[in-house]
Parts: structure tokens; sequence; C-alpha cells
């Protein structure tokens, strides 16, 4: 831990010192991963295999697996979602280690961050739109990374202009790098490819950013493995760890699983999920070798729960399949949508730059 480490937490309260250092010893002890839905609906089958290769992971390390339910954006979430992710991960047999952590009881030591950060000057008050920078993208569609417009204006709050402004992290010049075990190389440079992050959004919610990378590290995380498509918020998150002084946890970023046009599943189109699963007579047996049969740790057609495929495995065998697939998108000749499967409108995580 640098001088930066000590000048931003010599504006912490001393409770949220102990809850940041209580983290940094407990991933020091040994491996500690996590699993981190979004209550906006079912788990679809791509979710269901990031979360059995996350948990299978933890248990051949011999460590812990913590399952956080990133519930902050209570407007997309819906109801009886966050009861389903967890009898769906029950019924596969994947027990997590200690209570459920919710993000949304969670926003106090968000907000004392985020005070923190604010009286460090290292934020500032952004009155952009999410449509103002939606014309930079033009004609490409994507969202451009934020051009600083707000860095040098005068601070203020108030509804001057008819709304309250997002805040935004002041990132230094500088790369932006973190241990990478499958994907993507983790080094970027950090303004031309991250930008200024959302961390409070002008609509009042604290942003997925700020308080994953708060949960990553006052929960002692030190390990995640999540899907590609998540990169790009990594880059953000290690940004806001950066800044706060710490090192992030080590990634693995899966390759997604896609249809047979090559698009990745998504709750938003109805991707297959454990009740289609059940509504073809599949037990949990050969849900577990279908998923396992995806990474190719196991044949095809292989009936087994996940303690029998922990058993059965060692830890260099399956880092191994990992990097096989690293570079290697699933493609699921079955993943059409179920005829009668209930068609949801989120994802698996928000975005931290809603600002309208």
């Amino acid at each position: 831990m640098g001088p930066l480490f000590y000048a931003v937490i010599a504006t912490f309260p001393s409770h949220l010192v102990l809850a940041l250092q209580r983290g940094v010893e407990r991933r020091r002890a040994g491996y500690r991963g996590r699993f981190a839905p979004s209550p906006t609906g079912p788990l679809h089958r791509g979710n269901l295999r990031t979360a059995l290769l996350s948990w299978l992971e933890a248990r051949l390390q011999r460590g812990e697996w913590l399952l956080r339910l990133d519930d902050l954006d209570t407007p997309r979430n819906r109801p009886g979602a966050a009861e389903a992710i967890q009898a769906d991960l029950r019924w596969l047999g994947l027990h997590w280690d200690g209570p459920v952590v919710w993000q949304s009881q969670r926003r106090g030591i968000y907000s004392t961050v985020l005070s923190s950060l604010r009286r460090s000057g290292l934020l500032y008050p952004c009155r952009c739109s999410r449509r103002m920078l939606a014309d930079l993208s033009a004609p490409h569609g994507q969202m451009p990374v934020y051009p600083g417009w707000c860095r040098q204006e005068r601070p203020s709050w108030g509804w001057e202009q008819q709304r309250l402004p997002s805040w935004r992290l002041r990132l230094p010049p500088g790369r932006l790098q973190w241990q990478e075990r499958c994907g993507r190389p983790g080094d970027l440079d950090g303004p031309s490819r991250v930008g200024d992050v959302v961390l409070r959004r002008a609509d009042g919610f604290l942003a997925y950013h700020l308080a994953t990378a708060v949960d990553e590290i006052s929960l002692g995380i030190s390990d995640v493995l999540r899907g590609d498509d998540l990169w790009d918020s990594t880059a953000a998150q290690v940004a806001v760890m950066a800044q706060l002084g710490f090192t992030p946890p080590r990634y693995g970023h899966l390759p997604l699983w896609r249809d047979q046009e090559g698009q990745r599943l998504s709750k938003r189109d109805g991707a297959l999920g454990l009740a289609g699963y059940q509504g073809r007579s599949l037990d949990a047996a050969a849900v577990i070798g279908t998923l396992a049969a995806s990474v190719s740790l196991v044949e095809p057609g292989t009936r087994l729960s996940a303690q029998e495929l922990a058993d059965g495995l060692d830890l260099e065998r399956f880092q191994s399949a990992l990097q096989l697939q690293a570079n290697h998108p699933i493609v699921d000749p079955n993943a059409a949508v179920a005829p009668n499967e209930a068609v949801d409108c989120g994802d698996t995580m928000d975005s931290g730059d809603t600002m309208d």
C-alpha cells in the first residue's frame, strides 16, 4: 500500500478502515470466491455454468464461495427473482458459505466510501446526460469514454440546471492492470479506455462499479470468475480499487455461451434456464453434466452431482480446461428459447454509468 492509500484512508472513519482492513486479512488467509447475480430474473444457462465453475474452483482451492446479490438498482429487480436464484443454486448442489450478502443492505459502507472520496477531491460533479454522450457515439452506437467536459467546472450540486449531477471518479494518467487468468490481458490505458467512472448516478443510485469494488475489498474476495462480457466492467472496478489504494482480486473471464447464430445468451432474450432443463425432465445430475461438458470437464452425456464433479477433478486439470476454452466461445446447438419459458428484461449486472 503506497502513499495514495494513506492519503485517501486518512479521510475514512475508523469503522470503515477496520472493515476494509478486515477484508484484506480475509484475502490473505486463503481463496475467497463469489457469485454475484442481479435479481432481475431467472439465471440462464450461461449464468448457471459460471456459477458452477466459480463454485468448483473454490472447492478445488479448499476455499470459500460467497453468494452476493447485486440488488442496488431496485427498479430493475423482479419480485421473487432473488429467491429463485437461491433455489436454483441449492437444486444444483452449489451451496455457498455464510449468509447471502445483499448489496441493498450495504449502502452505508458504499456511501461512506463515496463521501470520503469526495472529501479527498477525487470526485467531481457531472451534469452530462447519457443522451449527450450517446451523440458522440454515432454512427457506431457504442457509448464512448467520457471526454471530461465537467472536470474543470465549478463544483455545484444543487438544482441550478433542474437536475442533480452524477459524481465521477477523477482518474489519473496511467495504466490499469490486474492479474488475468484466462481472458484478455488485464492491462490498458485508464484515461483513454475507461475514463472518469460514475460512482453515484444523477438519480441518486450508487453505481454498480463503486459497490462492486468496495465489496471485493471489504469481503476479502481473492478471485473472481465471470463472463467475458464483464471484462470492461472489471477495468472500471480496478480503477476504483486503485484510487482507494487496494490491489484487485485475480480475475478469470470466461468465454460466453452462444446460440447457433453466434448470439450471446441473455435473460433479456429468454435464453433457456433451469426451468427449461427441468421442463425436459433433466434432473440436477444431468444438468451438472451438461454444464461441465460445455467446457470439456466431462464427456457429453455424463451424469453426476456437483460434489462428485469436484471430487473427480484436480486443480491443474480444471485450470487447463479454462485455458483451453479461453479463446473459444461455447456454442450450444440447443440454446433456442423454450416455447413456454418467460422472457426476462434484465441482465446479470446494471450499467454503472446510467445517469438519466
